[in-house]
């Protein structure tokens, strides 16, 4: 008996652990967007998320860590949605799925995923300490998102060019996404998109 209690105490400790890092990471993204690096301590997150400073530290123990985590987190869950939204748009002619696929990862990158990994990369430029941190962190989004994009468009990329389409796809959209970050740029996007999806079926 005294070991069943044992175990579901532990569970219980272990779920309360998992919300107090789910609550901390979805905070420091909304901190991101709204304030900017600057104004994303981690003061200002514990006291968003509804947890204490101790715990907070308990899980992380610098700024940079616990923001790297979080963008990691909410792409994790991104792609995860980007990947059901994909599915939804199957069918119709091959051009109708690249276009659909390519304003698909369009968006992915206009989303607030982005504008907190933007904030993140430039304060990592002037930032060595965040920088080891940022680097692999991009390296892994990178290469996740490229596998991502070669997996929507059913790209083969063992003929010539088509790595380098994908990636271009990739380099493009986002480019449009930082253009988005001052103003809603959203209508230029679409017209660049569905050109670019034209040229891209030739590559694919």
């Amino acid at each position: 008996m005294a070991t069943g209690t044992g175990q579901r105490e532990t569970r219980r400790q272990a779920d309360r652990s998992r919300e107090t890092r789910r609550k901390l990471m979805e905070a420091t993204v909304e901190c991101l967007v709204e304030r900017g690096w600057a104004g994303t301590t981690t003061t200002v997150v514990a006291e968003r998320a509804g947890v204490s400073r101790g715990a907070q530290l308990h899980h992380f123990r610098t700024r940079g860590e616990l923001v790297a985590a979080a963008v990691e987190h909410l792409g994790a869950e991104s792609v995860l949605h980007l990947k059901d939204r994909a599915r939804q748009v199957k069918g119709g002619s091959p051009k109708d799925q690249i276009t659909a696929v390519v304003e698909l990862i369009a968006d992915f990158y206009a989303s607030d995923l982005f504008t907190a990994a933007l904030e993140l990369w430039v304060a990592a430029r002037t930032d060595p300490d965040l920088k080891t941190v940022v680097v692999p962190l991009e390296v892994r989004l990178g290469r996740e998102t490229h596998r991502l994009a070669v997996e929507l468009l059913n790209a083969d990329e063992t003929k010539p060019g088509v790595r380098e389409a994908v990636q271009i796809t990739l380099d493009l959209v986002r480019g449009l996404a930082l253009a988005n970050q001052l103003t809603d740029d959203g209508n230029r996007r679409k017209r660049i998109i569905r050109h670019w999806a034209q040229l891209l079926e030739d590559s694919l």
